[in-house]
């Protein structure tokens, strides 16, 4: 390759490096798997080596992550969050020793002590807690500033918002993550509403830790792991293991099968261990990262620009399988979209047997141009859900056909049809068995109607026997019907019937979201059910002329959600539905303690917090501002009121003070809800 073709490739593949980082850390939506971006970095960083002159400061090869979008306030990092190098290979492992003692003057006798851990695909944040209280989380953004997700990481469960004492102040970075099975559930519940599933957990992790309600945040189950202390009590730690231990002590959660190793030998062993036992863990892991224990010997090698020479993360290959795409056959959801799976011949992949792979939907079948009776290369999706990666096209069949979508729906022969906009196809008669199933299976689940014992393969039965026609039906089951059925006793069937008695009094949202509305999560059912308190009430909204206005008036319930349940409340079927629920006894309200108060001091109100509050976190103070009744939006505009900022403030305050918006500290919020001392100024 000549200078001026090195120099051409290296500006397409920094441009191209670039776009990946941003699909990858901005919008968690990566096109391409790690080991296909880690060969292009190296391809650049290999020209560079060849030719210096060729090496700009803005080369990925210089830089770590992507810069902080703007979406929230900014931060920069105490010290840099720099990124690890990665190793696909025991021989790279062992290159990297071999350049960890060079840089730190040690003899080739000299022993090394590793600490080792899993590495977790997620998204890594840096918090800080002062005087005992977790005060602020940073996102790594490009590892000098990243963006305060506090409110956000505060709903972690596992994350303590006070330290366990002695402790009373520390720096720690770890990894936020969706665990296994909520992320399949997240995925299943996505693809059934039409909406494209997340490719792996990191990006579910990703996508969500940048929302900007931090009540949304708080539905997911994101959970998070600490691999570093930077400081304790104002000290760095002795080493890097002992550094964990004392977050441990201080209450925060690190991974429990982390190891001190004495040597590259039983690094090797500990991961060639977990190269299979990984796949029993209830988190994703792509990796083992490696990392000299000795704080000593890291400060002696030192870092350079985008990653500290003392540590390393070791790549497990993606699990891949190559075997025949024998068929495929079109499930049916709840809301009527189809989904189409791959039929394949049974392969062993990454632990577990595989016999079917999700195709998502008719675009990604179109992109992958794969046919029936391919050969097909199937991976586990972040190590959990089987997809096609694509057909090996060298080895297609002459009779290879291609994958034809169903005119007509698989289980009730009734059209399907595609809207406009959408990727989705979708049966339309609302009397479909297969959507009855998933209709019932949704109905029956824990955060809906709660009713216990009421499972696939009963469901099945009841459909199937037409002892249950709609969701309404359950409600007129005995136990002598029911204990008749395949698998049911006398005590299943009193158990089940007294499940759903019980179920006839939950609230009203539980009511709303079991009914599957489409765009009608969990968090849109509360917010109704809180605004209008009744069915009817919530009903008549839906039926005036003035319905798009009336509901797009509670916040977060947008256009498409509001002309949602239009549509069903005013079609024939869903009055109808209600109706016959209302006679089977239900409860059609929700409890008084949780509707909307009466309008406060601030009704009609738009309020803005930004930043850390002295006493209350984020979540407290909104509450206290929607118990006054005002609207706390995520985004300053024209039409907000005033603005609540703390400490570290960032963008929104800024654009306040561009509008001309009044700017409140914590006393003078608490002044206006009547709550504390006389309001002043943000600063003063």
């Amino acid at each position: 390759m000549t200078r001026h073709e090195a120099k051409a490739r290296a500006e397409a593949l920094r441009a191209e490096l670039w776009r990946h980082r941003r699909l990858y850390y901005a919008l968690a939506a990566p096109e391409i798997a790690d080991a296909e971006y880690d060969a292009l970095e190296r391809e650049l960083a290999a020209i560079e080596a060849k030719y210096p002159d060729l090496v700009t400061p803005d080369s990925p090869t210089q830089r770590v992550g992507f810069p902080a979008a703007g979406d929230f306030p900014q931060v920069r990092h105490a010290e840099p969050m720099l990124s690890l190098e990665n190793a696909y290979s025991e021989d790279e492992l062992v290159e990297w020793q071999a350049r960890l003692r060079r840089a730190a003057g040690l003899a080739a006798e000299e022993g090394i002590e590793y600490s080792v851990e899993h590495k977790i695909d997620g998204v890594s944040v840096s918090v800080t807690y002062e005087d005992g209280r977790l005060v602020r989380a940073v996102s790594r953004g490009d590892g000098a500033v990243g963006e305060e997700i506090t409110a956000n990481v505060r709903t972690i469960r596992s994350l303590p918002l006070r330290l366990v004492g002695p402790h009373r102040a520390l720096e720690a970075r770890g990894e936020v993550y969706f665990p296994r099975e909520p992320f399949v559930a997240l995925n299943a519940e996505r693809e059934e509403s039409g909406e494209a599933p997340f490719a792996n957990p990191r990006n579910a992790a990703a996508g969500t830790l940048r929302m900007q309600d931090p009540r949304v945040v708080a539905a997911r189950p994101l959970d998070l792991q600490f691999w570093q202390a930077l400081a304790i009590d104002g000290e760095p730690p002795a080493d890097q293991f002992a550094g964990l231990d004392e977050l441990t002590a201080a209450g925060l959660r690190t991974n429990p099968y982390r190891a001190r190793l004495a040597g590259l030998p039983a690094v090797l062993d500990y991961i060639r261990e977990w190269a299979e036992r990984r796949h029993g863990l209830p988190y994703e892991i792509d990796g083992i990262v490696v990392k000299a224990a000795s704080r000593v010997l890291q400060q002696r090698a030192g870092a350079t620009s985008k990653a500290p020479r003392w540590a390393i993360a070791f790549k497990y290959p993606a699990a891949r399988e190559t075997t025949r795409l024998a068929g495929v056959i079109w499930q049916v959801g709840r809301t009527g979209v189809l989904t189409p799976v791959a039929e394949l011949d049974p392969v062993r992949l990454a632990g577990s047997t595989v016999s079917r792979a999700t195709l998502h939907n008719l675009d990604e079948i179109a992109r992958l141009d794969v046919r029936i009776g391919d050969t097909v290369l199937v991976e586990k999706g972040g190590e959990v859900i089987p997809k096609v990666v694509g057909p090996v096209l060298e080895r297609r069949p002459a009779g290879a056909s291609p994958i034809v979508p169903p005119a007509e729906c698989p289980a009730c022969g009734e059209p399907v049809l595609r809207e406009e906009g959408e990727v989705a196809l979708r049966c339309a008669n609302p009397n479909c068995p297969a959507r009855l199933k998933e209709t019932l299976r949704h109905f029956a689940r824990r955060t809906a109607m709660d009713v216990e014992g009421l499972g696939p393969a009963l469901i099945d039965q009841l459909v199937e026997r037409g002892l249950v026609r709609d969701v309404s039906e359950l409600y007129g089951l005995d136990a002598g019907a029911l204990a008749g059925l395949e698998r049911m006793g006398e005590k299943s069937a009193l158990n089940l019937v007294a499940q759903l008695e019980a179920s006839r009094s939950r609230p009203l949202h539980r009511l709303l979201f079991a009914l599957g509305i489409r765009h009608v999560g969990e968090r849109a059912a509360k917010l109704l059910a809180r605004q209008f308190g009744t069915l009817d009430a919530l009903a008549a909204a839906a039926r005036a002329d003035d319905a798009a206005a009336r509901l797009t008036a509670v916040r977060e319930v947008g256009p498409e959600t509001a002309a949602s349940l239009a549509r069903f409340f005013r079609s024939h079927a869903g009055t109808e539905l209600l109706a016959r629920l209302a006679g089977r006894g239900l409860n059609l309200e929700e409890p008084e303690e949780n509707r909307a108060p009466p309008a406060g001091a601030l009704a009609g109100r738009t309020v803005v917090l930004t930043g850390t509050l002295p006493t209350l976190t984020r979540d407290e103070a909104a509450a206290r501002l929607e118990q006054a009744g005002a609207r706390v939006a995520s985004s300053v505009s024209r039409k907000t009121d005033f603005v609540v900022a703390g400490a570290d403030a960032g963008s929104k305050l800024a654009k306040a003070q561009e509008l001309g918006i009044p700017v409140l500290d914590e006393a003078g919020m608490l002044a206006l809800l009547g709550s504390g001392p006389g309001p002043g100024p943000a600063g003063e």
